[in-house]
Protein backbone atom coordinates (compact mmCIF):
# COMPACT_ATOMS: atom_id res chain seq x y z
CA UNK A 1 0.00 0.00 0.00
CA UNK A 2 1.13 3.22 -0.71
CA UNK A 3 2.84 5.47 2.00
CA UNK A 4 2.25 8.92 3.08
CA UNK A 5 4.61 11.62 1.79
CA UNK A 6 8.03 11.19 3.63
CA UNK A 7 8.78 14.95 2.41
CA UNK A 8 6.57 16.34 5.25
CA UNK A 9 9.45 14.95 7.49
CA UNK A 10 12.98 15.67 8.21
CA UNK A 11 13.59 12.13 7.37
CA UNK A 12 15.24 11.42 3.91
CA UNK A 13 13.56 9.75 1.32
CA UNK A 14 14.09 5.76 1.28
CA UNK A 15 16.73 4.30 -0.70
CA UNK A 16 14.81 1.76 -2.55
CA UNK A 17 11.56 4.43 -3.16
CA UNK A 18 14.90 6.67 -4.83
CA UNK A 19 16.07 3.86 -6.73
CA UNK A 20 12.19 3.44 -8.20
CA UNK A 21 11.92 7.08 -8.99
CA UNK A 22 15.67 6.66 -10.79
CA UNK A 23 14.57 3.33 -12.94
CA UNK A 24 11.15 4.80 -13.69
CA UNK A 25 12.10 7.38 -15.27
CA UNK A 26 15.00 5.88 -17.17
CA UNK A 27 12.41 3.61 -18.84
CA UNK A 28 10.13 5.91 -19.37
CA UNK A 29 12.14 8.47 -21.28
CA UNK A 30 13.67 5.13 -23.17
CA UNK A 31 10.66 4.94 -25.25
CA UNK A 32 11.27 8.49 -26.36
CA UNK A 33 14.35 7.56 -28.46
CA UNK A 34 14.12 3.84 -28.92
CA UNK A 35 13.45 4.61 -32.86
CA UNK A 36 16.58 6.66 -33.41
CA UNK A 37 18.38 3.85 -34.00
CA UNK A 38 15.89 1.56 -35.38
CA UNK A 39 14.84 3.88 -38.90
CA UNK A 40 16.19 1.81 -41.50
CA UNK A 41 14.56 -1.38 -40.35
CA UNK A 42 11.20 0.73 -40.00
CA UNK A 43 11.61 2.03 -43.70
CA UNK A 44 12.46 -1.57 -44.96
CA UNK A 45 9.10 -3.12 -42.94
CA UNK A 46 6.62 -0.58 -43.70
CA UNK A 47 7.89 0.52 -47.03
CA UNK A 48 8.54 4.22 -46.00
CA UNK A 49 10.76 6.21 -48.11
CA UNK A 50 14.65 7.04 -46.98
CA UNK A 51 13.36 11.09 -47.00
CA UNK A 52 10.13 10.66 -45.37
CA UNK A 53 10.92 8.09 -42.05
CA UNK A 54 12.61 11.37 -40.52
CA UNK A 55 8.88 12.12 -39.49
CA UNK A 56 8.75 8.84 -37.03
CA UNK A 57 11.10 11.04 -34.97
CA UNK A 58 9.66 13.90 -35.59
CA UNK A 59 6.27 12.51 -34.50
CA UNK A 60 8.36 11.93 -31.48
CA UNK A 61 9.36 15.03 -30.72
CA UNK A 62 5.99 16.56 -31.18
CA UNK A 63 4.30 14.43 -28.64
CA UNK A 64 6.96 15.60 -26.37
CA UNK A 65 6.16 19.38 -26.90
CA UNK A 66 2.66 18.45 -26.27
CA UNK A 67 3.61 17.12 -23.25
CA UNK A 68 5.18 19.45 -21.63
CA UNK A 69 2.87 22.08 -22.72
CA UNK A 70 -0.84 20.06 -21.75
CA UNK A 71 0.19 17.05 -19.77
CA UNK A 72 2.96 17.59 -17.20
CA UNK A 73 1.24 20.46 -15.24
CA UNK A 74 -1.91 18.08 -14.61
CA UNK A 75 1.04 17.07 -12.01
CA UNK A 76 -0.13 20.09 -10.02
CA UNK A 77 -3.54 19.69 -10.72
CA UNK A 78 -4.71 15.83 -9.72
CA UNK A 79 -3.30 13.12 -7.42
CA UNK A 80 0.13 12.47 -8.82
CA UNK A 81 -0.17 8.69 -8.26
CA UNK A 82 -3.37 8.14 -9.87
CA UNK A 83 -2.45 10.45 -12.75
CA UNK A 84 1.12 8.55 -13.05
CA UNK A 85 -1.31 5.13 -13.44
CA UNK A 86 -3.35 6.67 -15.71
CA UNK A 87 -0.11 7.46 -17.80
CA UNK A 88 1.53 4.17 -17.30
CA UNK A 89 -1.83 2.34 -19.04
CA UNK A 90 -1.94 4.90 -22.22
CA UNK A 91 2.01 4.38 -22.50
CA UNK A 92 1.82 0.72 -22.73
CA UNK A 93 -1.29 0.76 -25.41
CA UNK A 94 0.81 2.84 -27.36
CA UNK A 95 3.91 1.15 -27.31
CA UNK A 96 1.33 -1.68 -28.13
CA UNK A 97 0.12 0.49 -31.51
CA UNK A 98 3.34 1.50 -32.43
CA UNK A 99 4.42 -2.80 -32.19
CA UNK A 100 1.20 -3.90 -33.98
CA UNK A 101 1.32 -1.06 -36.72
CA UNK A 102 1.10 -1.99 -40.27
CA UNK A 103 0.83 1.31 -41.85
CA UNK A 104 3.12 4.33 -42.07
CA UNK A 105 0.02 6.63 -40.50
CA UNK A 106 -0.79 4.02 -37.52
CA UNK A 107 3.42 3.89 -37.07
CA UNK A 108 3.07 7.82 -36.80
CA UNK A 109 0.35 7.85 -34.55
CA UNK A 110 2.00 4.93 -32.27
CA UNK A 111 5.18 7.05 -32.00
CA UNK A 112 2.88 10.69 -31.13
CA UNK A 113 1.48 8.73 -28.59
CA UNK A 114 4.44 7.10 -27.05
CA UNK A 115 6.33 10.68 -27.60
CA UNK A 116 3.72 12.48 -25.38
CA UNK A 117 3.45 9.84 -22.89
CA UNK A 118 7.12 8.79 -22.15
CA UNK A 119 7.64 12.39 -21.67
CA UNK A 120 4.77 12.80 -19.64
CA UNK A 121 5.92 10.19 -17.37
CA UNK A 122 9.86 11.10 -17.40
CA UNK A 123 8.92 14.90 -16.18
CA UNK A 124 6.18 13.69 -13.77
CA UNK A 125 8.52 11.33 -11.76
CA UNK A 126 11.33 14.44 -11.60
CA UNK A 127 8.64 16.68 -10.20
CA UNK A 128 7.14 13.54 -8.06
CA UNK A 129 10.43 12.70 -6.51
CA UNK A 130 11.12 16.42 -5.76
CA UNK A 131 7.31 16.82 -4.08
CA UNK A 132 7.87 13.88 -1.77
CA UNK A 133 11.52 14.51 -0.74
CA UNK A 134 12.23 17.09 2.29
CA UNK A 135 13.49 20.96 1.26
CA UNK A 136 17.02 19.51 2.89
CA UNK A 137 17.42 16.87 0.25
CA UNK A 138 15.31 18.01 -2.57
CA UNK A 139 18.58 18.48 -4.80
CA UNK A 140 19.97 15.11 -3.85
CA UNK A 141 16.71 13.17 -5.10
CA UNK A 142 16.40 15.36 -8.26
CA UNK A 143 20.30 14.20 -9.02
CA UNK A 144 19.33 11.02 -8.79
CA UNK A 145 16.13 10.73 -10.93
CA UNK A 146 17.74 12.96 -13.65
CA UNK A 147 20.96 10.42 -13.69
CA UNK A 148 18.02 7.89 -14.12
CA UNK A 149 16.69 9.82 -16.93
CA UNK A 150 20.54 9.77 -18.81
CA UNK A 151 21.13 6.78 -18.00
CA UNK A 152 17.45 5.67 -20.15
CA UNK A 153 17.84 8.35 -22.45
CA UNK A 154 22.09 7.10 -23.64
CA UNK A 155 21.42 3.15 -23.15
CA UNK A 156 18.02 3.39 -25.55
CA UNK A 157 19.16 3.11 -28.77
CA UNK A 158 21.73 0.48 -27.47
CA UNK A 159 19.55 -1.53 -26.21
CA UNK A 160 16.76 -0.99 -29.24
CA UNK A 161 19.70 -2.30 -31.61
CA UNK A 162 20.68 -5.07 -29.69
CA UNK A 163 16.65 -6.24 -28.78
CA UNK A 164 16.35 -5.38 -32.86
CA UNK A 165 18.94 -7.75 -33.77
CA UNK A 166 17.18 -10.87 -32.12
CA UNK A 167 13.34 -9.93 -32.03
CA UNK A 168 13.22 -7.69 -34.91
CA UNK A 169 12.19 -3.95 -34.28
CA UNK A 170 8.42 -4.97 -33.04
CA UNK A 171 9.86 -6.75 -30.68
CA UNK A 172 12.04 -3.92 -28.88
CA UNK A 173 8.52 -2.02 -28.11
CA UNK A 174 6.53 -5.43 -26.89
CA UNK A 175 9.88 -5.38 -24.19
CA UNK A 176 9.25 -2.00 -23.68
CA UNK A 177 5.24 -2.56 -22.90
CA UNK A 178 5.76 -5.15 -20.35
CA UNK A 179 8.94 -3.60 -18.91
CA UNK A 180 6.28 -0.49 -18.42
CA UNK A 181 3.84 -3.18 -16.84
CA UNK A 182 5.84 -4.23 -14.28
CA UNK A 183 7.09 -0.76 -13.44
CA UNK A 184 3.70 0.98 -13.52
CA UNK A 185 2.70 -2.21 -10.65
CA UNK A 186 5.21 -1.11 -8.41
CA UNK A 187 4.75 2.10 -9.09
CA UNK A 188 1.17 2.08 -8.06
CA UNK A 189 2.40 0.00 -4.90
CA UNK A 190 5.29 2.03 -3.98
CA UNK A 191 4.65 5.58 -4.38
CA UNK A 192 3.43 8.25 -1.80
CA UNK A 193 0.51 9.66 -1.55
CA UNK A 194 0.60 13.72 -2.19
CA UNK A 195 -1.87 16.31 -1.53
CA UNK A 196 -2.86 17.90 -4.71
CA UNK A 197 -1.32 21.59 -4.54
CA UNK A 198 -4.13 24.44 -3.29
CA UNK A 199 -2.02 27.07 -4.25
CA UNK A 200 -3.17 29.92 -6.25
CA UNK A 201 0.02 30.12 -8.14
CA UNK A 202 -0.61 26.05 -9.27
CA UNK A 203 -3.59 27.33 -11.44
CA UNK A 204 -1.67 29.69 -13.10
CA UNK A 205 -0.27 28.00 -15.78
CA UNK A 206 3.54 27.64 -17.32
CA UNK A 207 3.35 30.67 -19.18
CA UNK A 208 2.07 32.44 -16.22
CA UNK A 209 5.07 31.24 -13.74
CA UNK A 210 7.61 32.26 -16.48
CA UNK A 211 6.42 35.85 -15.47
CA UNK A 212 6.23 35.21 -12.20
CA UNK A 213 9.38 33.17 -11.30
CA UNK A 214 13.01 35.14 -11.83
CA UNK A 215 14.97 32.16 -11.02
CA UNK A 216 12.69 30.22 -13.49
CA UNK A 217 13.50 32.68 -16.48
CA UNK A 218 16.98 32.54 -15.22
CA UNK A 219 17.74 28.93 -15.06
CA UNK A 220 15.45 28.40 -18.02
CA UNK A 221 18.08 31.03 -20.19
CA UNK A 222 21.02 28.72 -19.18
CA UNK A 223 18.93 25.74 -19.80
CA UNK A 224 18.48 26.92 -23.73
CA UNK A 225 22.27 27.76 -24.42
CA UNK A 226 23.15 24.59 -22.31
CA UNK A 227 21.16 22.35 -24.85
CA UNK A 228 22.16 24.53 -27.59
CA UNK A 229 25.71 23.02 -26.77
CA UNK A 230 24.69 19.55 -25.99
CA UNK A 231 22.61 19.16 -29.13
CA UNK A 232 25.76 21.19 -31.24
CA UNK A 233 27.96 18.50 -30.16
CA UNK A 234 26.00 15.58 -30.11
CA UNK A 235 24.31 16.55 -33.39
CA UNK A 236 27.60 16.27 -35.55
CA UNK A 237 30.03 14.11 -33.78
CA UNK A 238 29.38 10.86 -35.67
CA UNK A 239 29.86 12.85 -38.90
CA UNK A 240 33.95 12.93 -38.66
CA UNK A 241 33.63 9.93 -37.01
CA UNK A 242 31.44 8.47 -39.60
CA UNK A 243 33.88 9.65 -42.52
CA UNK A 244 37.98 8.95 -43.21
CA UNK A 245 40.57 8.26 -41.67
CA UNK A 246 38.12 6.93 -38.75
CA UNK A 247 35.32 5.31 -40.64
CA UNK A 248 34.05 4.24 -37.35
CA UNK A 249 30.92 1.52 -37.20
CA UNK A 250 27.81 2.43 -35.44
CA UNK A 251 28.67 0.50 -32.70
CA UNK A 252 31.70 2.31 -32.27
CA UNK A 253 30.51 5.92 -32.38
CA UNK A 254 28.05 4.80 -29.93
CA UNK A 255 30.79 3.87 -27.35
CA UNK A 256 31.05 7.18 -27.00
CA UNK A 257 27.72 7.71 -25.43
CA UNK A 258 28.83 5.51 -22.63
CA UNK A 259 31.48 7.87 -21.89
CA UNK A 260 29.61 10.52 -21.30
CA UNK A 261 27.54 8.32 -19.34
CA UNK A 262 30.16 8.14 -16.69
CA UNK A 263 30.33 11.99 -16.77
CA UNK A 264 26.65 12.22 -16.32
CA UNK A 265 26.38 10.30 -13.47
CA UNK A 266 29.11 11.85 -11.64
CA UNK A 267 27.30 14.84 -12.10
CA UNK A 268 24.18 13.62 -9.78
CA UNK A 269 26.46 14.70 -6.98
CA UNK A 270 25.87 18.73 -8.08
CA UNK A 271 21.83 18.19 -6.90
CA UNK A 272 23.45 17.43 -2.84
CA UNK A 273 25.90 20.57 -3.03
CA UNK A 274 23.02 22.40 -4.18
CA UNK A 275 21.05 21.71 -1.02
CA UNK A 276 23.95 22.64 0.73
CA UNK A 277 24.04 26.30 -0.64
CA UNK A 278 26.77 26.16 -3.16
CA UNK A 279 24.55 26.06 -6.48
CA UNK A 280 26.05 29.68 -7.53
CA UNK A 281 29.87 27.96 -7.30
CA UNK A 282 28.63 24.98 -9.32
CA UNK A 283 26.82 26.25 -11.89
CA UNK A 284 30.15 28.78 -12.18
CA UNK A 285 32.22 25.36 -12.14
CA UNK A 286 30.17 23.84 -14.59
CA UNK A 287 30.10 26.67 -17.24
CA UNK A 288 33.75 27.27 -17.22
CA UNK A 289 34.41 23.40 -17.40
CA UNK A 290 31.70 23.61 -20.80
CA UNK A 291 34.14 25.92 -22.26
CA UNK A 292 37.64 24.34 -21.15
CA UNK A 293 35.91 20.86 -22.59
CA UNK A 294 35.79 22.12 -26.23
CA UNK A 295 39.73 22.37 -26.53
CA UNK A 296 40.14 18.81 -26.17
CA UNK A 297 37.04 18.26 -28.44
CA UNK A 298 38.90 20.12 -31.19
CA UNK A 299 41.96 18.43 -30.85
CA UNK A 300 40.11 15.16 -31.76
CA UNK A 301 42.34 15.37 -35.31
CA UNK A 302 45.81 14.60 -33.22
CA UNK A 303 43.75 11.53 -31.44
CA UNK A 304 40.67 10.61 -30.36
CA UNK A 305 41.90 10.24 -26.70
CA UNK A 306 41.39 13.69 -26.76
CA UNK A 307 37.72 13.42 -28.02
CA UNK A 308 36.99 11.00 -25.09
CA UNK A 309 38.55 13.44 -22.98
CA UNK A 310 36.16 15.94 -23.93
CA UNK A 311 32.81 14.05 -24.01
CA UNK A 312 33.84 13.17 -20.48
CA UNK A 313 33.92 16.70 -19.09
CA UNK A 314 31.10 18.06 -21.22
CA UNK A 315 28.47 15.62 -20.11
CA UNK A 316 30.07 16.18 -16.61
CA UNK A 317 29.43 19.88 -17.41
CA UNK A 318 25.70 19.47 -18.78
CA UNK A 319 24.41 17.45 -16.59
CA UNK A 320 25.72 19.00 -13.39
CA UNK A 321 24.47 22.66 -14.80
CA UNK A 322 21.16 20.71 -15.50
CA UNK A 323 20.67 18.99 -12.19
CA UNK A 324 21.41 22.51 -10.38
CA UNK A 325 18.92 24.30 -13.14
CA UNK A 326 16.01 22.04 -11.66
CA UNK A 327 17.02 21.90 -8.03
CA UNK A 328 16.80 25.69 -8.10
CA UNK A 329 13.53 25.84 -9.68
CA UNK A 330 11.76 23.24 -8.19
CA UNK A 331 13.29 25.07 -4.50
CA UNK A 332 11.85 28.23 -5.79
CA UNK A 333 8.19 27.17 -6.29
CA UNK A 334 7.00 24.29 -4.07
CA UNK A 335 3.58 24.40 -5.12
CA UNK A 336 4.43 24.36 -8.54
CA UNK A 337 6.72 21.64 -9.08
CA UNK A 338 5.50 19.43 -12.04
CA UNK A 339 4.30 23.21 -13.75
CA UNK A 340 8.09 24.65 -13.29
CA UNK A 341 9.75 21.31 -15.08
CA UNK A 342 7.49 21.51 -17.86
CA UNK A 343 8.95 25.56 -18.48
CA UNK A 344 11.87 24.64 -17.94
CA UNK A 345 12.01 21.58 -20.26
CA UNK A 346 10.64 23.84 -23.07
CA UNK A 347 14.24 26.00 -22.80
CA UNK A 348 15.42 22.26 -23.01
CA UNK A 349 13.60 21.31 -25.72
CA UNK A 350 14.42 24.66 -27.76
CA UNK A 351 17.85 24.49 -27.39
CA UNK A 352 18.46 21.11 -28.23
CA UNK A 353 16.51 21.96 -31.33
CA UNK A 354 18.31 24.74 -32.20
CA UNK A 355 21.96 23.12 -31.81
CA UNK A 356 20.69 19.97 -33.81
CA UNK A 357 20.01 22.38 -36.59
CA UNK A 358 23.40 24.39 -36.41
CA UNK A 359 25.47 21.60 -35.53
CA UNK A 360 24.76 19.64 -39.03
CA UNK A 361 25.06 22.84 -40.79
CA UNK A 362 27.72 24.03 -39.37
CA UNK A 363 29.94 21.18 -39.96
CA UNK A 364 28.48 21.02 -43.73
CA UNK A 365 30.06 24.97 -44.17
CA UNK A 366 33.04 25.03 -41.86
CA UNK A 367 34.13 21.18 -40.91
CA UNK A 368 34.97 20.09 -37.74
CA UNK A 369 36.79 23.26 -36.32
CA UNK A 370 33.36 25.22 -37.00
CA UNK A 371 31.31 23.20 -34.87
CA UNK A 372 33.78 23.43 -31.84
CA UNK A 373 34.44 27.11 -32.18
CA UNK A 374 30.64 27.40 -32.67
CA UNK A 375 30.13 25.39 -29.27
CA UNK A 376 32.90 27.54 -27.67
CA UNK A 377 31.38 30.44 -28.32
CA UNK A 378 27.75 29.27 -26.69
CA UNK A 379 29.63 28.25 -24.05
CA UNK A 380 31.60 31.53 -23.64
CA UNK A 381 28.09 33.09 -24.17
CA UNK A 382 26.14 30.76 -21.42
CA UNK A 383 29.25 32.06 -19.02
CA UNK A 384 28.59 35.52 -20.05
CA UNK A 385 24.73 35.69 -19.16
CA UNK A 386 24.91 33.66 -16.02
CA UNK A 387 27.82 36.35 -14.83
CA UNK A 388 25.19 39.13 -15.81
CA UNK A 389 21.92 36.96 -13.88
CA UNK A 390 24.50 36.95 -10.91
CA UNK A 391 24.62 41.20 -11.15
CA UNK A 392 21.06 41.55 -11.47
CA UNK A 393 18.70 41.36 -8.07
CA UNK A 394 17.56 38.58 -8.37
CA UNK A 395 20.52 36.76 -9.57
CA UNK A 396 21.95 35.75 -6.06
CA UNK A 397 18.97 34.05 -5.26
CA UNK A 398 19.41 31.69 -8.77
Amino acid sequence: MATTAPGISASPLPSALLMLFACAAGLSVANVYYAQPLLDALAADLQISTGRIGAVIAATQLGSVAALLWVVPLGDRMERRRLMAIQTVGLVLALLAVAMAAQAWSLLLGMLAVGLLGTAMTQGLIAYAAAAAGEHERGRVVGAAQAGVVVGLLLARVVAGAVADLGGWRAVYLLSAALMVVTGTLLWARLPRLPVPIAPSTRTGVIALLRQQPVLRQRGVLGLLLFTVFGLFWSSMSLPLSAPPYALSHTGIGAFALVGLLGALAAARSGHWSDRGHAGRVTTGALLLMLLSWAPIAAMSHHLGWLVLGVLLLDLAVQALHVTNQSRILAAAPHAQAQVIAAYMLFYAAGSGIGALLGSSLYAAYGWNGVCLAGALVSLLALGAWGTLQRSPNGRSS
